[in-house]
């Protein structure tokens, strides 16, 4: 990894993926196809695409008892127990409507709704990842949402990974589909013949996913369009090289373009981490990934004191943050950017991919600057309570009357004034 000395100021933000024109034009036409085909086309792209000939979209309960048979009950009981933590922790985010009322008879308030569909994407193909279903179907059940239903593109066989199919039977997810890519997203937001349409998408996928729900947003909200993973540890020299390199690489193996960087304020540190992520390297699953990965997107920026080292922290507003420091606690109230936070030697980064509760799914590409990850809020909507009494309008008619017409609207400020001119006739 190189390391690099930081100026008092630095650019650090790296441009969003928007997909090429011709991964565009494909999407649309494979959403279009969708539209038009229904169910017909998502047989026919997953015939062409994941290289499975389909009977039926929805997987059926044999499939699912097949998969509790391929899965080990330790990992059964791993999953139930992360499930648990997750739904603990979302539990705690749940709001409640509420209403005010005034002296004059006023009555304010907002009413807090779930959404009444949603449709959760779990990338599958090769990989199996039932962290995906835990945290973006749990949020929406704390929420309330009474209709989740699940895609996921099937492997050659026409069959979803077990621990996938598992983690959705756990949490009680009915509607389970084997499909994948644009053309998911296409059923989800449009309606199929065997898919209903929903009111929300959400999950990760690869560009054309992505891309897929970009078009779709308007029509359907989206939670949002992920990045390439991303990890920033901000370490002093009380951080071990050994277990900050292991935590670079865990996110260096995602993806080529997974973005890996140590910001401390020790030379020797950032020297002897170089040197831990080249040996840990070596031997790796998924050495040719994480090595890509390190190579463009790795960087080791040594700074001149915590708080620069904090300012370049808060530039690069990542999806995760750990900081190794003596006394983590401490520089809390300074991180304003950052996805997750992570505080502590024992708080490395897998323990929030799975266990620890927090949401998984998380602002990248600096957009920690203004967004924030995956929460039961997302499954709800707001709507706002006014009810006015007859003396709260009598005070206040000729204001709201001179509002009206100061912005041209004559109607509306009649509309508040008939109710007295209706009285005195």
């Amino acid at each position: 990894m190189k390391i690099e000395k930081v100026e008092e100021t630095v650019s650090l933000r790296r441009s969003l993926d928007q997909g090429t024109e011709e991964q565009r034009k494909a999407v649309l036409a494979v959403m279009d196809s969708v539209k038009k085909d229904g169910d017909r086309a998502l047989f026919a792209y997953t015939e062409k695409w994941d290289g499975a000939r389909l009977s039926t979209l929805k997987v059926t309960k044999a499939e699912i008892k097949d998969a509790y048979e391929a899965v080990s009950p330790q990992i059964i009981h791993i999953i139930q127990d992360a499930a648990e933590n997750i739904r603990d922790y979302h539990q705690k985010q749940r709001k409640e409507s509420w209403l005010s009322t005034k002296q004059d008879g006023t009555i304010l308030g907002q009413q807090v709704t779930a959404l009444d569909a949603v449709g959760v994407y779990v990338p599958g193909g090769k990989a199996a990842y039932p962290s995906s279903v835990l945290m973006n179907v749990i949020p929406a059940q704390v929420a309330g949402v009474e209709r989740v239903a699940m895609v996921s593109p099937p492997d050659a066989d026409g069959v979803l990974p077990p621990a996938v199919l598992v983690a959705a039977d756990i949490l009680g997810v009915e509607e389970i589909y084997k499909v994948g890519g644009a053309q998911a997203i296409a059923a989800l937001a449009y309606g199929t013949e065997t898919i209903a349409p929903v009111d929300k998408i959400v999950g990760p996928g690869n560009i054309f996913v992505a891309l897929a729900k970009k078009e779709v947003y308007g029509l359907v909200d989206i939670d949002s369009i992920a990045g390439p993973s991303e990890i920033v540890v901000l370490a002093d020299d009380c951080a071990v090289p050994n277990e900050v390199a292991a935590d670079l690489l865990s996110q260096a193996e995602h993806d080529e373009r997974a973005s890996c960087v140590l910001v401390t304020t020790s030379v020797q540190l950032a020297e002897e981490v170089a040197r831990e992520v080249e040996s840990q390297l070596a031997g790796l699953p998924r050495e040719r990934i994480a090595r890509a990965s390190i190579d463009s997107y790795g960087k080791i920026f040594v700074t001149s004191s915590l708080k620069e080292a904090i300012r370049v922290v808060n530039e690069l507003a990542p999806e995760h943050l750990e900081v190794m420091t003596s006394e983590p606690m401490t520089l809390l109230p300074y991180i304003k950017h950052a996805g997750a936070i992570f505080l502590g030697r024992y708080s490395s980064e897998p323990v929030g991919d799975y266990f620890a509760g927090p949401n998984h799914v998380l602002p990248t590409n600096g957009t920690a600057r203004f967004s924030s990850g995956l929460s039961v809020d997302e499954f709800m909507k707001k709507s706002s309570i006014i009810m006015y009494s007859e003396q709260a309008l009598k005070e206040n008619v000729d204001k709201i009357a001179a509002f009206a017409r100061l912005e041209g609207l004559e109607a509306h400020a009649r509309a508040v004034e008939a109710r007295f001119t209706n009285k005195q006739k």
